[in-house]
């Protein structure tokens, strides 16, 4: 007779190659990453223990205070504008204005685009003198702007690069939209609220399990931003666009400083965690879940 085996072994058995994965591409690079945040090693030479010293350094590193102020200007710029944005155009596509569909396809496309394109794409649309954006600036009577040469435009065109990417967000909300209970559109409508009064007391109180998604991810996505400055400005002018990825990227293969740079990546983790806890605490009062 043939053997059977034990339930939980044919189990483990197929899901063994995602374990082997997730161990030898994720699992072990964490741990090695943060052994080699407490050393001073150079992928050249033996690790050499260090201590605190990695973390006792960022205290004195001005370059790391600007990457980690220009992150997070980034990240609340980024998430702000770019929730408001998306919401306020889902909202429009639920209205079913003509032209709708199109609108919609052309939202989520942006999405599929490489980020290398689109930076390269955006690099030239950002040109002082022959840009398509100062182009339409010109157009109204606006001078030229050096969007990439001027350090106090440049972290702001990392912003608005950053909100052609929203189209994800968008869909989400359009999904959470049309899952709100026509009853209390109804009940309300009953009570004689308005439009806006509508929006504020109905919608954004039943979507806001979708908001508080977005905004999540959207945090973790703008603290990971990289390509986009290291491809249009490798960080200038004067460090404005010096985002806190790229200064880890600059430790680790340009000045050779892996155990720093590893220090530098805890550190963002750790940001990370902590502003999703912030997020996932204010929930608790301003987040509604409907019953099923």
């Amino acid at each position: 007779m043939r053997r059977r085996w034990p339930t939980w072994l044919v189990g483990l058995a197929w899901v063994s190659p995602w374990l082997v994965g997730f161990v030898w591409f994720l699992a072990a690079p964490v741990a090695m990453s943060l052994f080699y945040s407490f050393t001073d090693y150079s992928l050249l030479e033996k690790s050499v223990p260090v201590g605190l010293a990695n973390y006792r350094e960022m205290l004195g590193d001005s370059l790391f205070w600007v990457s980690l102020r220009n992150t997070l200007v980034y990240t609340f710029a980024s998430v702000a504008v770019g929730g408001a944005m998306s919401l306020g155009i889902a909202v429009l596509l639920e209205r079913r204005l003509p032209g709708t569909g199109f609108v919609r396809a052309a939202v989520f496309l942006p999405t599929l685009v490489p980020i290398v394109a689109a930076a390269i794409g955006w690099r030239y649309m950002f040109t002082t003198d022959n840009g398509l954006i100062n182009a339409g600036l010109k157009s109204v009577g606006v001078g030229p702007v050096d969007w990439l040469g001027d350090p106090r435009a440049a972290l702001w065109a990392m912003v608005l690069m950053g909100l052609w990417f929203y189209g994800t967000s968008v869909v989400i909300y359009t999904a959470a939209l049309r899952d709100v209970p026509r009853s209390l559109y109804e009940a309300a409508a009953i009570d004689g609220l308005g439009a806006w009064r509508r929006f504020v007391s109905v919608t954004l109180p039943s979507m806001s399990p979708a908001v508080l998604f977005n905004t999540v991810m959207s945090t973790i996505w703008s603290l990971q931003i990289f390509a986009a400055p290291l491809l249009m400005t490798r960080g200038g002018p004067d460090n404005a666009t010096m985002v806190f990825s790229l200064y880890v990227y600059r430790n680790a293969f340009e000045y050779g400083r892996m155990g720093y740079a590893s220090a530098l990546a805890w550190v963002q983790i750790l940001i990370a965690v902590a502003l999703t806890l912030v997020a996932l605490g204010l929930s608790r009062k301003l987040t509604y879940y409907r019953a099923a």
